[in-house]
């Protein structure tokens, strides 16, 4: 049962948060129960009485929008996590040295530090298929690159073509979800767009690797291409506006001038205000940056080099030889299967209980085990880090992306969701060079997860303490 209070109308009124979450459903609020809501004329970080939720057309069916943005997101998926599950071990075919493979695969992050927060303020001014559509072709000349260049410049060039195609797609596919929810269903829905995340990144793994295996390096990603241009074709034929007309009417670009960088410094002040009065939004950002140095950042590029570690660069099952790729494939595929399977049921259960910090114990406890079994470094204890790491996985991404929906106004989603994304991407960026240039080389693989453990131990301790207010 949730466990949630109605409040006055209040919607008129500044309101500060204190010890948890507020928000608004049909223009009444709702609190947890034994939680305060007080009038402040200081405050300004309401959402706005009318949703975009409540002006959607009604022709608009919610669940045409969440297949074409889940089918366009999860295809074009498969060039990137194809590459990092193939790179590590085919330097040779690509062209180029070991070395490079973490800046490589870490290129595409630090081009999206900038590429998220531009890319989130058109998101506010845009439609957003405006965005998203043509951010999908974008990736689909990335993975290109991939099966055309041989070298390291070329390749560079792909991955930062990649970085800004998914700042595009990320970026506005959520606020697409954030178009068609509101505080009772957002954890569903969010859940179920993550899956299109995390199929994605276990069909190319799995993918990859097998097919690198049997058709050769640069065949597979060609074949990766071609499936990332037909998502893009789905969400051309098939996604409709969900922004309203407000974004219509202002999606003509504006003329740069000095007025216009006042205004948008004045923006920006105002954007970091806001993140300081919503210590939780801070918190839910801390949460998915850490979750992408663990998971994006060191655990995904580097499981292929602990495999090796552990069975060698092949194994034999009932007389057939298994090359590392594709095992490293299979191992990313079944976490992320398990990632699939809960990512929709923690966010539900997030609306269900009526708290999402709650839930983000649940899934950093997973976590730090998890990881914990992985710097260790047994080869059985690997198979059962996989689901708990998944379990962590899924989580932390899933409801650091509901508590953004939950503590931002309608107007700055798309700033929020940029700076959001921008911490996520920061994390992952840090994440292959630490690995590959300073643990990797000085204490092993395990050292990696090690830290890892450390990381996630950090955030049980926030989300403990969120928890702790909401009581």
């Amino acid at each position: 049962m949730k466990r949630w209070a109605a409040a006055p109308d209040l919607s008129a009124q500044n309101l500060p948060i204190e010890n948890g979450r507020l928000s608004r459903e049909n223009g009444r609020f709702f609190v947890p129960r034994g939680m305060s809501v007080l009038p402040s004329p200081t405050m300004s970080h309401v959402p706005p009485k009318e949703s975009r939720t409540a002006n959607l057309d009604a022709a608009i069916s919610p669940q045409r929008v969440i297949w074409a943005v889940s089918l366009g997101t999860g295809l074009s998926l498969l060039g990137d996590t194809a590459l990092y599950t193939v790179l590590p071990t085919h330097t040779e075919q690509a062209g180029v040295l070991l070395a490079a493979v973490g800046i490589l695969l870490s290129a595409n992050r630090f081009i999206r530090l900038f590429s998220n927060n531009a890319l989130g303020w058109l998101c506010d001014r845009w439609p957003r298929r405006r965005l998203f559509v043509p951010a999908l072709f974008l990736g689909a000349i990335s993975t290109a690159f991939y099966a055309l260049a041989v070298g390291f410049w070329p390749l560079l060039l792909g991955r930062l073509l990649w970085g800004i195609a998914w700042s595009g797609i990320w970026v506005a596919g959520n606020a697409i979800i954030f178009d068609i929810s509101d505080g009772n269903n957002r954890g569903r829905w969010v859940g179920f767009y993550q899956i299109s995340f995390f199929s994605g990144a276990a069909t190319g793994a799995l993918s990859g690797g097998v097919l690198t295996d049997w058709l050769g390096f640069h065949a597979a990603m060609a074949v990766a291409a071609a499936l990332n241009l037909l998502g893009a074709l789905i969400a051309w034929a098939l996604l409709p506006e969900t922004g309203g007309n407000a974004a219509a009417a202002a999606m003509q670009l504006p003329v740069i001038n000095v007025a216009w960088w006042a205004e948008k410094w004045k923006h920006t002040q105002n954007l970091l205000i806001n993140f300081r009065r919503r210590p939780q939004l801070i918190s839910a950002v801390g949460l998915l940056g850490v979750n992408r140095i663990v998971i994006a950042g060191m655990f995904i590029p580097t499981v292929s080099v602990l495999m090796a570690g552990l069975w060698g660069d092949s194994v034999m099952v009932h007389g057939r030889v298994i090359g590392v790729s594709s095992l490293t494939g299979m191992a990313l595929a079944v976490n992320t299967f398990f990632s699939v399977m809960f990512t929709p049921m923690l966010g539900a259960a997030s609306d269900r209980v009526g708290s999402r910090w709650r839930v983000v114990l649940w899934g950093l406890v997973a976590g730090v085990i998890g990881f914990g079994l992985l710097w260790w470094g047994n080869p059985w204890l690997f198979l059962l880090a996989l689901p708990l790491t998944a379990v962590a996985s899924s989580s932390n991404q899933g409801l650091s992306t509901a508590l953004a929906g939950d503590f931002s106004a309608e107007a700055e989603r798309g700033r929020i969701l940029g700076v959001m994304f921008t911490a996520g991407d920061l994390g992952s960026a840090i994440g292959p060079p630490l690995a590959f240039a300073f643990l990797l080389p000085r204490w092993g693989v395990t050292a990696v997860y090690g830290v890892c453990t450390l990381l996630f131990l950090q955030m049980l301790a926030v989300a403990g303490y969120w928890r702790q207010k909401e009581k």
